[in-house]
């Protein structure tokens, strides 16, 4: 498939003894192995991360209704949690057979996909459906001017509040400085709440807060250099650490938090969901899984931004995020960008946005949100003056996982902000 043997390598370098161990199942035989059976039918195999309600119902049935419009098709369908499958989909990728279509999050490590010729190039084709989507939810899928993703979702990383705890530590409007939030973290403390929820165990939650930190200091200027140059020891990263060590100073999190996963019982969104905790650093789709894992807060549970840090260079607008989207393998059939067309007809990207776990591609479909919170979500989106791709997805799989390493061992006390600074630019100019 013409892929490059260092693409591969630098695959095969982020991924754990455990991770190979993972993709050594016969998930393996399942890549790349799809198309006609001979007798003019179809079958795909479709990956994706829908582990929890209501993707994980939704789906089946969107199959269900291809599949009674097209009955030369079959789509199988493959579920991992997240964790799962980016380790699986780093193996898969080194062994160069990807599934027909997979759910992809874009930014470096989609590129590095693209790099080793393992992607199908869906400009042309999707030219007029690109049209209709928002620019922003087609942002991270987009290389050297070509197109090789379709987004299904969009949104921003938030502050997720239980507004009835707020007014019990005497927190009076969401804070919108860090100064203010470290302050109301310490009130929080003294109602004897625990101010955050965090799934230490997963990593990428924690990464939110060194990530949104760097861009409220540094502004998305910061980012692009750091993307161009490898280089992440400039202030804004530094000063991310330091931040983000006076938050963790206050043991702000839940009891147990280091062994926490998120969307798992006791975990992250669990703990919100029950009222456990005031907040956590969440996306979109954060309700739908506190609902799906513990309680539901109703009217208690609302969202703001993440705080200006004083003296930062970062914009109010500047909005930290991303969305899902999917990509299909180099040779899928045509049926399988027949499918990503399917997902975005009007009854279908209704569906997707009135169950709560999606937020709007395609323009003017935000008319079909109802939730306060979820239309705000949408609005902060829409007017955002810049945007940065979850890290851990923006840049090649190595760096981002380093990302998500040293955070999580700054949050553990067992790196310094300069330490986790310097070996994020290390991995980075290692690739």
């Amino acid at each position: 498939m013409g892929t490059d043997a260092r693409t591969r390598r630098s695959f095969l370098s982020a991924v754990s003894a455990g991770s190979l161990a993972v993709a050594a199942s016969p998930l393996l035989g399942a890549c790349g192995g799809s198309g006609s059976d001979g007798d003019g039918k179809t079958t795909l195999e479709w990956w994706d991360n829908a582990t929890t309600e209501p993707q994980k119902s939704l789906y089946p049935q969107l199959i269900q209704a291809f599949q009674a419009a097209r009955p030369d098709v079959t789509i199988k369908i493959t579920n991992l949690e997240n964790e799962a499958y980016k380790a699986k989909m780093t193996a898969v990728t080194a062994s160069g057979k990807l599934p027909d279509i997979f759910m992809t999050w874009g930014g470096g490590v989609l590129k590095q996909q693209v790099d080793a010729g393992l992607v199908e190039d869906l400009t042309s084709r999707a030219a007029d459906l690109s049209a209709t989507l928002t620019p922003i939810s087609q942002q991270a899928y987009r290389f050297d001017g070509k197109t090789w993703a379709i987004p299904n979702d969009i949104g921003m990383v938030g502050f997720w509040y239980n507004k009835r705890l707020f007014a019990k530590a005497g927190i009076k409007a969401p804070p919108a400085t860090w100064s203010e939030l470290l302050d109301g973290v310490r009130k929080l403390k003294s109602a004897g709440i625990t101010p955050i929820a965090l799934a230490g165990k997963e990593k990428w939650p924690g990464h939110y807060y060194w990530a949104y930190l760097a861009l409220r200091i540094g502004g998305t200027a910061a980012l692009k250099q750091a993307e161009t140059s490898k280089d992440f020891s400039a202030p804004a990263f530094v000063g991310a650490g330091q931040r983000l060590k006076e938050l963790v100073d206050l043991a702000p999190f839940q009891p147990g938090f280091q062994g926490a996963g998120y969307a798992t019982p006791g975990g992250q969104a669990a703990t919100m969901g029950a009222g456990q905790a005031a907040m956590e650093l969440m996306g979109q789709w954060a309700p739908n899984v506190q609902r799906d894992t513990g309680k539901d807060l109703g009217e208690d549970l609302g969202f703001f931004p993440f705080p200006m840090v004083e003296g930062g260079q970062g914009s109010p607008g500047d909005i930290f995020g991303g969305g899902s989207g999917h990509a299909l393998r180099k040779g899928a059939p045509a049926a399988a960008y027949d499918f990503l067309k399917f997902l975005l007809q009007p009854d279908n990207e209704r569906k997707l946005i009135t169950s709560g776990a999606f937020m709007p591609v395609v323009k003017g479909a935000e008319s079909a949100i109802t939730d306060p919170n979820r239309r705000l979500v949408a609005e902060t989106v829409a007017r955002a003056s810049g945007f940065q791709l979850y890290l851990d997805q923006a840049f090649p799989p190595a760096v981002g996982q380093e990302v998500n390493d040293g955070v999580a061992d700054l949050v553990a006390g067992r790196k310094t902000p300069e330490q986790v600074a310097a070996e994020v630019t290390r991995t980075a100019k290692s690739q």
